[in-house]
């Protein structure tokens, strides 16, 4: 056992220089804005809540306008109930749709830009 506790001690300021260098090495390759820890953590909750806001907004908005222009249909046309029954479902599908596309186009987005 002494063996073992002699060659740690003898490779100590090896260790501590390669452990330096690391640090230097990873402090270059660190991004500026993650130095300062916990500077995220507000941002990061307050953009998930507008995510958030605007996929239901994106999907509500598209169901109102489908049945919107089904009423106008059935008004138009007189032919009640089927224009607003259709276009809402349409209108579903549309939202659904945006709701997608939305939320791919925030995935693609790189983190904090």
């Amino acid at each position: 056992m002494p063996e073992a506790g002699g060659a740690s001690e003898a490779g100590d300021p090896a260790l501590s220089e390669r452990l330096q260098r690391l640090n230097a090495a990873l402090d270059k390759a660190r991004p500026k804005d993650q130095s300062q820890p916990g500077s995220s953590a507000g941002t990061s909750n307050a953009s998930g809540m507008a995510l958030a806001f605007r996929l239901g907004s994106e999907f509500v908005a598209g169901v109102l306008v489908g049945a919107a222009i089904g009423w106008g249909i059935d008004q138009v046309f007189n032919m009640a109930p089927w224009g607003i029954l259709v276009f809402t479902l349409v209108g579903f599908g549309a939202g659904i749709v945006n709701m997608m596309r939305a939320a791919g186009e925030i995935g693609k987005k790189p983190v904090g830009k």
